[in-house]
Order: C-alpha cells, then structure tokens, then sequence
C-alpha cells in the first residue's frame, strides 16, 4: 500500500514503471509456471476475489423484462452463472431487495415486479430464484453475495400498486417522498428494524457467503432539496437529543451497520459482511481530489468510521473513475482507501465496466492498468466489476479477462478473523467409469474443492467446485490429482494427492 503511493501520480503511473512492473510479473508467472512443471507438489492455489454485480432493479442485468416466464428466468439466471464460470469469475453478488421487495420467497415483504411484473405476484411456476442462484454458484465454485438496498422503498421505474406486504401499505408513516424515490426513513426506528429483520431471515434461512449492502443510506441529493426527515427528527429532539441533523442522521446509519454487523454474525459467524459505498468519502480526501457528491454529509455515510470500528469485512468503494481523470483518478483513489483499512479486512474496489468500452480519455487497457495497480496494492486482491450484462458476448474487456487477467481459476481471499478452522482434507480416489474420474467423501465443513492435475505438461488448476459435487471428470493422460478442501471462510485443508495407476 506504502510503495504503491509512492510510485502512483493522480496522472496514474508513469509508462517506463507500468512496462516494467508488467515485465516483471510476466517474468515472475512464467518462471512459476516452469517449476510447477516439474515439481511433485502442486502449486498454490491463487487467491484473488472475482466478482459482478448482477443488478435487478428495473432489470438492469437480471431478468431481461418484468413478467418472463418462470423457465426463461430460470434459463437466463442459469446462463450468468455459467458465463461467470466461464470468465472465471469466483462470486456474483446478486441484488434480491432493490425497493423493499424480495426475489425469493418472503413472510416479510412481496414478490418484485421486476421478477413477475406485479408486486406482490408469485411466479408462474413455484421456484425460489435466490435458492437456485446459491445452488448454481457453488456447484461451479462460485460465491454467491446477496445483495441489499436497505432504505429505498420504491423506485421511479416501478409501475405497480404497493402490495399489502409492502413496507409503504404496513409502515407509510415511516416513508417519505424525495423527488421520484420513495424512501425508507433511517431516522424512524420501526425502519431500521424492518430492514434488520428483512436481512436476519436470508441469512437464517439461505446458504449465503456474504450479506452486501450498496451506497444508499439517506439518498443522493435531488436537486438541492432537503431531504424530508423534520418528523423524525422532532420526535429525537422531543426526546431530548441535542445533536445537529447531520450528526443525528450519521448516527441512525452507524447504527444499522453496526448491528447489521454483529446481527449476521450471531446468526451465521462465517457469513461475510460487504459494503459498496461511494468511491470518495468526501471531496479533498485525498488531496486533489473533487466529488459533487458528500458522502459523509449527503448520504449520511461514515465509511471511514465503520472501517475503524471493523463493521464490515470487505468494502468495495466505487471507483468508477479511470487513472487518468485527475480530480477522480483510481490510481489516487484506490491507495487512500487501502489506508484505511487499518483492521486488515478487504478492500474489493467496484470497476465500471461502461467505462472502459474506449471511451474518450480512457485508456485502450484501462481494465488492464486498473486490476494490475489493485493486485499491487494489497495481498488479499480483488475488484467487483460493474455490471454484468457487459460480461456477455464478446468485447475488449471479456477477452482481456479471458486471456490476461484471469486465465486460470482463482479463489477468493481467507477471512480467517471469521473463522480459521480448515476442513477435512478430501479422500482423493480415481475410478474409471464410462471416462477417468477422481471421486472424494465431503467434509459438511468444506465449501468448495480445488482439484489440480498434472500430466505430461505439468501440474494445472483443472476446476473449483462445490464440495457436494464429490466428483470430478479428469483429462486422459492425467498422472496425479491434487484435491483441497476449502472451509466457507475460505481456509484450505492440507492437500492429498492420488496417483492413477
């Protein structure tokens, strides 16, 4: 993080450095890649968290339209998960509560219009869409994050009538208006709660990896409007608080992070905490840099705070800025947030994707020089990139992806403060079916398992995979098999090796 501010400019790094930093870790790559050929032990596993954000709110990314048949859904929720394999990506994080609305079945609030096109309208056909994303994810090695709008209660695409279960029909004295948003009131206790006890019930009642929450705390500002908070905060002041709106209303969000945070962890310890707040915590921080947005004073949000308190276990600021925009440079940027993560947690910077397409100013490998000064930054590297329906199909970015950046499959980095019990180590077996399998008992504990082959070429990252998939097809000619167990907190087992005969 040190030497990373040291060779960075906001003008990003100079092209003499970035050649050599590049040469360098070619270098390096390929000299490892010659000693895994011969040696008799695996190589380590890479570490590195790969993630998209998969939006539903006015189906941005997920489903293509309101209303689709419930085996189409199915069919193009199955098709991202398999495209994110395919990218080698290691997590989705999956947006199942965009405006007080549930993609899953839910005793709390209704169905999303933008799943079945009616709030409150079940699907066509039974299915619980986030049970299904969780399913798919970890048979292909993947995470899956469920991610959550804690505040926001109605959205200006939205076009149905609130259902009886909506939190504006059961709570609308504790919603407010604020330009063409509905939004859910921090300040009002019985939302705080609500919004509480909506996240308790995902995590008591699904397999997740982790709990996201996005940078919509009080709402960005509408055209210099006040934000319509004067009952709430009358009722504060009635009862004898003295502190000034600003102060109160940081106050309310610390709060709900703060008991968010030991809320999941009480119900699930291992289940991972994320936030994705704005990528600048206040304009002039750091130095140079300039923002129209006040996070800490506008969106009530003190990120820097709940870092120091340890609330979270990975942030992932919005950098959606290129290196050389100066006044919001990433190269600028990414370091001070490293700074800030004094309690060692992860920082997963967010990429916009839309941003590298060869827009005017950015550069031709902006993707390329952003993950490489993320990978220099930090050990426990990683980014979420958004959005994904710029994953699909062909483009500058997927095959930068496919054939620079994530050429082999990777997993996420430990949260051992977590927990750091590894999981049994596998029972490595070969049996010859109708191909050449290696089979394996699970451990309950395991997560996932990495399988490793060598052959002729030498010893390579074959697939991670659900640990209930307890078996694998292996390639013709595969000598030995290397298997490691991987706990939910990311913690790996001793590797067993298995040698066909």
């Amino acid at each position: 993080m040190g030497s990373m501010a040291r060779c960075v400019s906001s003008a990003g790094p100079r092209p003499w450095l970035r050649a050599l930093t590049l040469w360098f870790s070619f270098f390096v790559a390929g000299a490892a890649a010659l000693r895994a050929q011969t040696r008799d032990t695996p190589p380590v596993i890479p570490r590195e968290f790969r993630a998209a954000w998969v939006a539903t709110v006015n189906n941005i990314d997920w489903p293509s339209r309101p209303g689709l048949p419930t085996a189409a859904a199915r069919a193009e929720l199955d098709t991202i998960v398999a495209r994110a394999a395919e990218l080698r990506l290691n997590a989705l994080v999956l947006q199942v509560r965009p405006a007080g609305d549930a993609f899953y079945p839910s005793k709390l609030e209704p169905w999303s219009e933008w799943l079945t096109g009616a709030q409150g309208r079940a699907p066509d056909d039974a299915w619980d869409p986030l049970q299904h994303a969780i399913d798919a994810c970890h048979r292909r090695g993947l995470q899956l994050h469920a991610w959550f709008n804690p505040f926001r209660a109605w959205h200006h695409s939205g076009r149905s009538t609130p259902a009886q279960s909506h939190v504006l029909s059961r709570l609308p004295d504790a919603c407010v208006r604020y330009g063409n948003l509905r939004w859910m009131d921090p300040g009002d206790e019985r939302i705080v709660r609500w919004s509480l006890a909506v996240i308790r019930d995902v995590v008591t009642r699904y397999d997740v990896d982790g709990i996201h929450v996005d940078d919509y705390f009080y709402p960005y500002p509408d055209r210099g409007k006040p934000f319509p908070d004067d009952a709430s905060y009358a009722r504060y002041r009635d009862g004898g608080g003295s502190a000034s709106r600003g102060d109160w209303r940081r106050a309310n969000v610390d709060a709900f992070v703060r008991d968010m945070y030991a809320m999941v962890h009480t119900v699930k310890p291992w289940v991972q905490v994320g936030i994705s707040p704005f990528g600048i915590a206040r304009p002039g921080l750091p130095r140079g840099i300039e923002a129209g947005v006040d996070q800490y004073e506008h969106l009530a949000a003190d990120v820097v705070k709940w870092m120091r308190e340890g609330w979270y276990d990975y942030v992932s600021p919005q950098l959606y800025w290129p290196i050389d925009q100066t006044k919001q440079s990433f190269a600028v940027l990414l370091p001070w947030w490293h700074q800030q993560n004094t309690r060692n947690r992860h920082v997963w910077p967010g990429l916009d994707l839309n941003r590298m397409q060869g827009d005017k100013g950015v550069r031709r490998d902006e993707l390329l020089d952003q993950i490489g000064l993320v990978r220099a930054a930090d050990d426990t590297t990683g980014c979420v990139l958004y959005s994904f329906k710029l994953l699909h199909g062909e483009s500058r970015s997927t095959a930068l992806l496919r054939t620079r950046l994530w050429v082999e499959p990777a997993l996420a980095p430990p949260s051992p403060w977590l927990g750091d019990t590894p999981p049994a180590s596998p029972d490595a077996a070969f049996a010859r079916r109708d191909r050449l399998f290696v089979d394996w008992r699970r451990d309950p504990e395991a997560r996932f398992v990495v399988v490793q082959v060598r052959d002729g070429g030498g010893w390579r990252t074959l697939a991670i995979v659900g640990a209930e998939v307890a078996s694998c097809v292996v390639p013709e000619g595969t000598t030995s098999v290397a298997l490691t167990a991987i706990s939910r907190t990311g913690i790996a087992s001793r590797t067993v090796q298995a040698t066909a005969q």
